[in-house]
């Protein structure tokens, strides 16, 4: 059963649209990653949904009731901010339970939820400490905290790492992910990170220009993008993008160097298209095609490789292997079992 229903909603100021025709399903215990660049329209939807942002067309069901008019105390949804938003003369434990105390909980029932949530978050030794005292890490579990001793329907998070810096955004991400498997309570999530999106999302939602592009669950967005948008947002790093057109068993590009393509493609003569590969997707080999190592990024555990195919570039990632070196030349295969096609003119995908 869904959670959460949005049937054909929008959004609009005056004249401007910003959310068009949205329809989406999340159901129980669901984690719903929203995605896209920024002013597309994810953390408006968020709002929406939250009681936050008034909507200008169709209708939003939680529970299976119409929420339209619903004001957002009734609604039954916690919400995290980018901001951490904490009351700074209040402890821990009173910035947790501050929304409890106003809505006349017993202080007996109080106690136990604060607890009960500190004890899931580790926060139990900072409970009596001041939000200065503690670092950007546990002011985000304190934001948490505070929505999680509310015991909502649902919970909303609106780019809730951007503040942290990147080793503990891994952590947090972690945490976050970890905190829904236990509570097990539906959660919508809303980032520009795509990283974020797929090593958390249940399903993710594609945004682009107040419209949803494509939605299913990560690996399905990845190997299977319907769109030039979705293929080139989804995957990290970016998938190689060229246009070109068919020639025989090849696609030539617009500097005459040819690429392979799938046995049997069946496409017609001259067509164009945009050709994807992945970067995982190409690989050294013993024969193929001819390239220059223009530059090498070593990650660690892999190294991502910019290559020059006549005046084309394309990335490759490898594995553990020896470090190439820039202005090697190499000769390089591409997976063609994994290639993905485009139409030139709509960015269609091309089955």
């Amino acid at each position: 059963m869904s959670e959460i229903e949005l049937r054909s909603v929008g959004k609009s100021y005056g004249s401007l649209s910003v959310l068009d025709d949205i329809s989406l399903d999340m159901g129980s215990g669901e984690f719903v990653v929203l995605v896209g660049p920024s002013g597309c329209g994810k953390s408006t939807l968020l709002r929406m949904i939250a009681g936050l942002e008034d909507i200008s067309a169709g209708e939003i069901t939680i529970g299976g009731r119409i929420v339209n008019d619903m004001p957002a105390k009734e609604r039954d949804l916690a919400m995290v901010f980018q901001s951490y938003a904490l009351y700074p003369h209040m402890k821990v434990a009173d910035n947790m339970s501050f929304a409890l105390k106003l809505a006349g909980v017993s202080k007996t029932e109080i106690n136990r939820r604060v607890n009960e949530a500190a004890d899931i978050l580790g926060l139990e030794h900072l409970l009596e400490r001041l939000p200065r005292e503690l670092s950007g890490g546990q002011r985000q579990r304190v934001a948490m905290g505070r929505a999680i001793v509310r015991d909502p329907r649902a919970f909303l998070f609106d780019e809730p790492l951007s503040n942290l810096d990147a080793k503990l955004r891994v952590k947090m991400r972690g945490e976050i992910k970890k905190l829904h498997q236990r509570l097990g309570k539906t959660t919508i999530y809303v980032t520009h990170d795509q990283t974020e999106a797929m090593t958390m999302a249940d399903k993710i939602v594609v945004l682009n220009g107040g419209k949803i592009e494509q939605m299913g669950p990560p690996l399905d967005l990845y190997r299977n993008p319907q769109n030039l948008f979705v293929a080139s947002f989804i995957g990290s790093p970016e998938i190689n993008l060229h246009r070109g057109e068919i020639d025989g068993q090849m696609l030539r590009l617009a500097d005459g160097a040819r690429l392979p393509l799938p046995p049997g493609h069946g496409l017609a003569e001259g067509r164009k298209v945009v050709y994807g590969i992945r970067p995982q997707h190409i690989h050294p080999a013993d024969s193929g095609i001819a390239a220059e190592v223009v530059l090498v990024e070593p990650t660690g555990e892999a190294q991502e490789v910019m290559l020059r195919v006549g005046a084309t570039d394309f990335t490759m990632v490898l594995g553990e292997s020896a470090l190439l070196q820039s202005g090697a030349n190499v000769t390089i295969g591409f997976d063609t079992a994994n290639l993905l096609l485009f139409d030139d003119k709509t960015g269609g995908r091309i089955q």
